[in-house]
């Protein structure tokens, strides 16, 4: 009932204020119009207040950027400061670099003068061994010579009684034989040399030509084994394309993944940089390759700290192999504006536009090593040629290549030694069928070679046994031309000397001796010299070695310098590239600056027209809290409302009527609910009152009846007691039969027969204390009692009856009640015994 007339109060309430909504209107419509125009004035001022509220933080955002701009000016100013120091390094170094190499170049006339000193004392030197050699020869051979005569002159002296006529003729036709076999064996030896010296050529040509083989061979080893490499990565390649780029590839990725997860890195590394990279054209694979190099297995980290990580992971990953090329610069976001300094060609692109790079950092890192955006891509070789080579070269264009990937730049080329892509080609079945047919063909071309090889070899094994045959014949040849021509010596020797040519011989005997005596002392002297003359040229020597070994002292303090020089240079570089980045940073900045200020100057140019909009609305400036849209929502709504009343008004009369009706409606309701909610509240005090009381009477009448339990056991002696559990709704019963300590106390299940009989009636009696029942009934109260027990217990209910005449008590039993006393109040009923022998044969006979 009560959401009804809550329902029926909230209808005539929304009645009442519809009948006066239409009641104000009749005399609201001008204030409307009047409120119309002043929400119209606050919206005007609405919108100039949020548009300043707009113009604020492009102001604080455009101050913070000025302010910061002195920070990128420092660090500009720090890295043209450390720029100027690293060049002035450089310049220094390379000015002692060169005061060195001005130092050798003082030094090099005079070692060369040294050099040639001691050479020309060298010169002198071994012209001095000569001399002493020669004299040591002429003076061995006079000696011999002179060995020669005096047996000469000895055997002539005793063989002239000797020789006979016959004698002399066998020797005469002996020694013509002789020369005859000596004139053949002359002309046998040149032949026989120059076959040797054919062969020998014949031998060096097919060597010659089998090291030649053997270079082409083992170039040709090496390529089938890159290509069998090659053909293995690109069919791994086939499921896992980071395969291409190295056995090792996958698994540094994945140990770049698992210490980024970790936060080894402040920025996780990028790379390889050619996985990260697409081509929008697959022709210019190779052309890309071959301009990229090493940057394609490259990785790219943003400081040097990320740096060492990555080359301890990869350090594990290539043990003992050249690891890919690690490149250390800042991360950016954005990618670098190259609009300036990029070419931008009308037929051909840039590498930078040929490529489809999603990672800002991969594009920046390749600008910044490789300046993509200024290299072009031209297919045709002559029209890369034609283009860069021309009279007017594209601008911001430094080189270009075409698709065989040879290089162009304005005044040379090169062409280049790859033919094929290794890692960016998009087919790679492709790939896979050409290095597999050029595996065939380099493997057809091994077997060609080998063939060849053991070719040459059987013709080395052949000219080399043909030349130790006609070695051997020619050594035998010679062999006996020298016996022949020992003996036709030995003959001629025997020749029978006359006795006048011992005068000759002895002469020449006496002339041997003199000059012995005269190229001793020539022998003597030389010697002297070429003692002088060894001295002279070890300390030309000497002071030559030293001034040599000066001169590679400084050298090596050039190397020394020139190394240094390398390292300050990449210190320069190094410099000029984070100048660079900042000066990049601050120019961003700027032009950020100018952006903002632009900004901020077209809105307040916005907020001056709306405020002098809104002046010719409302000269006074109002203060607006609301904002606009709220406003103009209220406006839009108000002019609705005004419209439709102008549209719907009806008669005033009327109006005036259903509105004081249902004003009076729901005044009469509202009276009422306030009368129900006010009868509803005493009635919750009544609950509230009665439940309490009911609470205290629950108590008291356990306490009662606990006492009445109490009292009744203590008549026979017993004790006990009783547990009210109201909240659980139990009642628990303990008795303890005689005296004794209450803490005895047992469950009613473990009492006797009689006992518990006599307790139950104490219960039943002490329940009756507490209730108000008119009747009181008790059946087979003391089947199990004792005489005493049912005597006790009949004296109590009887003293109860007596005490409650207002009552009824029936109890029903077996016993015998004879001897209980006689009074009005107690009326005994007996009932027949039933006839139980009747009983018995009747059922005997139904058994039979």
């Amino acid at each position: 009932m009560f959401p009804l007339c809550f329902q029926c109060l909230k209808d005539l309430k929304c009645k009442y204020l519809e009948k006066e909504d239409r009641y104000k209107s009749l005399a609201s419509l001008g204030e409307m119009h009047t409120k119309l125009e002043e929400l119209q004035k606050q919206m005007a001022w609405a919108l100039v207040a949020e548009m300043e509220r707009e113009l604020e933080p492009v102001k604080e955002k455009l101050e913070a950027d000025r302010r910061s701009t002195e920070k990128y000016d420092e660090k500009v100013d720090e890295w043209k400061d450390k720029v100027r120091q690293a060049e002035k390094r450089y310049k220094q170094i390379q000015e002692q670099l060169e005061g060195i190499t001005q130092q050798v170049q003082e030094l090099q006339p005079k070692c060369a003068e040294l050099k040639a000193e001691a050479q020309k004392h060298n010169s002198l030197l071994k012209s001095s061994e000569l001399i002493v050699h020669r004299c040591r020869t002429n003076l061995r051979d006079l000696e011999k010579d002179k060995a020669q005569l005096s047996s000469r002159i000895k055997d002539l002296t005793h063989s002239i009684s000797q020789t006979t006529g016959a004698e002399s003729q066998a020797r005469a036709e002996r020694m013509k034989q002789i020369q005859t076999e000596l004139e053949n064996l002359d002309l046998q030896i040149p032949t026989l040399g120059q076959q040797i010296h054919q062969f020998q050529h014949a031998n060096s040509r097919v060597k010659e030509e089998q090291g030649k083989m053997k270079r082409e061979h083992d170039g040709l080893k090496k390529s089938i084994e890159a290509n069998k490499r090659k053909l293995q990565t690109m069919e791994s390649s086939r499921s896992n394309r980071l395969r291409r780029f190295g056995e090792q590839m996958p698994a540094l990725l994945n140990a770049i993944e698992e210490a980024n997860r970790k936060g080894y890195f402040k920025h996780k590394p990028r790379g390889p940089l050619g996985y990260l990279i697409g081509l929008k054209d697959p022709e210019l694979a190779l052309a890309v390759e071959v301009c990229l190099k090493y940057l394609v297995v490259a990785f790219t980290c943003d400081n040097y700290e990320d740096e060492k990580v990555l080359k301890s992971l990869m350090a594990k990953m290539y043990p003992g192999g050249k690891r890919p090329t690690i490149i250390t610069s800042q991360f950016l976001q954005h990618v670098h504006d190259t609009r300036k300094r990029g070419v931008n060609h009308p037929q051909y692109p840039s590498v930078l536009q040929s490529l489809e790079i999603e990672d800002p950092v991969v594009a920046n890192c390749l600008i910044d090593q490789r300046n993509i955006e200024s290299i072009l891509l031209i297919k045709n070789r002559a029209e890369a040629r034609r283009v860069m080579q021309g009279n007017s070269p594209p601008a911001n264009c430094i080189q270009a290549f075409s698709v065989d990937g040879d290089q162009i730049y304005t005044n040379r080329n090169y062409s280049s030694d790859q033919t094929r892509p290794n890692y960016l080609s998009g087919d790679v079945e492709e790939e896979i069928r050409h290095l597999q047919r050029e595996l065939e063909n380099q493997q057809g071309q091994e077997a060609r070679f080998q063939q060849q090889m053991r070719k040459l070899d059987e013709d080395i094994k052949q000219n080399e046994g043909l030349l130790r045959r006609v070695l051997m014949e020619q050594k035998t040849t010679k062999d006996k031309a020298t016996k022949l021509q020992l003996e036709l010596t030995d003959l001629k020797n025997v020749e029978e000397p006359q006795s006048e040519d011992l005068k000759p011989l002895e002469e020449d005997l006496q002339e041997i001796v003199a000059k012995i005596s005269s190229k001793r002392a020539e022998y003597e002297e030389a010697k002297t010299k070429m003692a002088n003359l060894k001295a002279d040229y070890e300390k030309a020597d000497q002071e030559y070695k030293q001034h040599k070994e000066s001169i590679s002292t400084i050298t090596e303090e050039a190397d020394s310098v020139k190394d240094e020089l390398s390292k300050t240079d990449q210190e320069v570089m190094k410099c000029k590239h984070h100048k660079k980045h900042y000066d990049n940073k601050r120019g961003a900045h700027l032009q950020n600056i100018q952006t903002l200020e632009a900004q901020l100057k077209s809105k307040e140019m916005n907020l001056a027209a709306s405020v002098a909009k809104a002046s010719e609305i409302c000269p006074e400036r109002l203060e607006v809290r609301r904002t606009a849209k709220s406003i103009d929502s209220e406006i839009n709504r108000l002019k609705v409302k005004i419209s439709t009343q102008q549209e719907q008004q009806g008669d005033r009369e009327e109006i005036v009527r259903q509105y004081h009706e249902a004003l009076e409606n729901y005044r009469n309701m509202s009276q009422q609910m306030r009368s129900l909610n006010n009868f509803i509240r005493s009635l919750d005090n009544v609950m509230t009152y009665r439940l309490q009381v009911y609470a205290d009477l629950r108590k008291f009448l356990s306490a009662r009846c606990k006492y009445y339990f109490n009292s009744m056991l203590a008549q026979r002696g017993y004790s006990g007691s009783m547990t009210f559990d109201h909240k659980n709704e139990t009642l628990t019963i303990s008795v303890q039969p005689g005296q004794g300590n209450k803490a005895d106390l047992s469950d009613m299940r473990s009492l006797s027969g009689g006992e518990r009989s006599f307790s139950t009636v104490c219960f039943v009696l002490s329940l009756w204390a507490i209730t108000e029942s008119p009747f009181r009934c008790l059946d087979e109260f003391d089947v199990y009692m004792d005489m005493v027990n049912r005597r006790i217990s009949m004296d109590m209910m009887l003293k109860v009856a007596a005490s409650q005449r207002y009552r009824q008590f029936i109890f029903l039993t077996p016993q015998n009640m004879s001897s209980l006393p006689i009074s009005k109040t107690i009326r005994i009923l007996r009932l027949k015994d039933p006839d139980r022998g009747q009983n018995n044969s009747q059922r005997s006979h139904d058994e039979d």
